[in-house]
């Protein structure tokens, strides 16, 4: 498109599309919800999955290992399911995924412990972690990918962004659960049977979450290259990497900012409001719980922000607001639980910056190869960075007792750094033909 070219009034957002947006974001909480629980019972989980004269800082590293597993797998489940995705559609992976984490999630509410079978119950453990990493490995791109074909080409940002929210609401129901189960339990009867109650639900909420998701229809632009034959004739991940290169390796480094703001500000402090900052695990868990809920008014924020002034200008103010609110966070959260929510809802607004990053990914790659070419680069990104994350900020600790901040503080810093190399690289783009624009600008070498 020229310069002077006028582009077209945008269609806006119809009832069909709010339907399609909230079925995809509740479908994804629910699954969001499978995979994150663990982390809010990993104290009790390592107690009762590994021998009971183990130190507890060893139990804690294998715990949160475990927990890694389900990332390292990530980008093997991620990578099939999108290959189909690519060339069946996009609606039937969709419906797969979330299938297999309600099965998985339903089998670790059913699962024997150290005392019962001894070293079997971490390997178990381990398989049906596995499971659930191969299940969230195609939901999250696919869902993505489902949204941003479905609704108008300048609403893209709001609606990845709105479904950014919805997973993060899959996060505060779990917080939510976990804060009732360690109100209404006693410690004893939690370890005897009751961290066993959120894995059930969660497996039911899988359960209807496959069936919500009949009522969602293939995405338009699947369709039409389907119509049209212009389905890719290759293996869609080797024409991902031969052709978008550079496509890939944004999308790692914006999935990097991504995982480090979710696991280690929302998935791990409850834990390090615990271990760290003396508080119990009911005044943890409900702050947790404030800051995730101002994370979801943040992810949905920062999509719609970015839909107006472009990535570049937006991830550029983003780094330092996150990087400013998360150092405050960790400086004063030992001061009082009233500090720790005030502070926990600024640091929930600055983290939703990752709400935008769907906006740059989805870009990244043409139709034809987006949900192999996002699958695959956010699950390796995931892998490796949200996966190894939690084990090596907790070895860290040892060391200094502000790992975490300074790792954030890094985080901020190469947020911010992509920002600005956005905005040199022109990100604004002005009609539905500046997709292919913007897909050929980050895919060249």
């Amino acid at each position: 498109m020229s310069p002077t070219t006028t582009p077209a009034a945008p269609r806006r957002l119809t009832s069909q599309d709010f339907r399609t947006l909230g079925l995809a974001a509740l479908g994804g909480a629910l699954e969001f919800y499978d995979f994150i629980i663990f982390v809010f019972f990993a104290s009790v989980i390592g107690k009762l999955f590994f021998p009971p004269d183990m130190p507890d800082w060893l139990v804690l590293i294998q715990t949160f290992g475990i927990f890694a597993a389900g990332y390292l797998v990530r980008p093997l489940g991620g990578i099939v399911l999108a290959h189909y995705g690519d060339l069946f559609g996009r609606k039937r992976v969709f419906s797969f995924s979330i299938l297999l984490m309600a099965l998985s999630t339903l089998g670790m509410a059913a699962m024997p412990t150290y005392a019962t079978i001894g070293v079997f119950a971490p390997i178990l453990l381990v398989v049906m972690r596995l499971l659930q990493g191969a299940a969230i490995g195609g939901e999250v791109p696919g869902a993505w990918t489902f949204v941003a074909e479905h609704v108008p080409f300048r609403r893209v940002g709001f609606a990845c962004g709105f479904l950014c929210s919805g997973l993060t609401l899959g996060i505060l129901l779990g917080s939510f659960i976990a804060t009732i189960i360690n109100s209404v339990f006693l410690p004893e009867t939690i370890a005897a049977w009751a961290w066993r109650l959120p894995f059930l639900l969660g497996g039911l909420f899988g359960l209807l979450a496959v069936w919500l998701r009949r009522w969602l229809q293939e995405t338009p632009i699947f369709t039409e290259m389907k119509q049209s034959r212009a389905l890719v004739p290759e293996l869609p991940l080797k024409a991902v990497l031969r052709d978008y290169p550079h496509g890939v390796i944004i999308s790692v480094l914006l999935t990097w900012v991504l995982s480090a703001g979710i696991v280690v500000t929302t998935l791990m402090t409850a834990t390090f409001l615990q271990k760290l900052y003396g508080y119990t695990p009911q005044q943890s868990l409900a702050a947790t719980s404030f800051g995730t809920l101002f994370l979801i008014f943040g992810t949905a924020a920062a999509g719609a922000i970015v839909d107006k002034v472009g990535s570049g200008r937006f991830f550029t103010v983003a780094g330092v607001f996150f990087g400013a609110a998360t150092w405050a966070f960790y400086s004063y959260a030992a001061v009082s639980l009233t500090v720790v929510f005030v502070l926990y809802a600024i640091m929930g607004l600055a983290v939703g910056m990752v709400g935008a990053v769907p906006y740059v990914m989805v870009r990244a790659f043409p139709a034809r190869v987006r949900f192999s070419g996002l699958s695959f680069s956010y699950n390796i990104s995931y892998a490796i960075f949200g996966g190894l994350t939690p084990i090596a900020v907790t070895s860290l600790l040892a060391v200094n007792p502000m790992a975490h901040a300074w790792y954030l503080l890094f985080i901020a810093a190469l947020t911010t750094g992509l920002g600005i190399y956005l905005s040199i690289r022109g990100d604004r783009i002005e009609s539905d033909a500046g997709i292919e624009e913007l897909t050929a600008r980050l895919a060249k070498p």
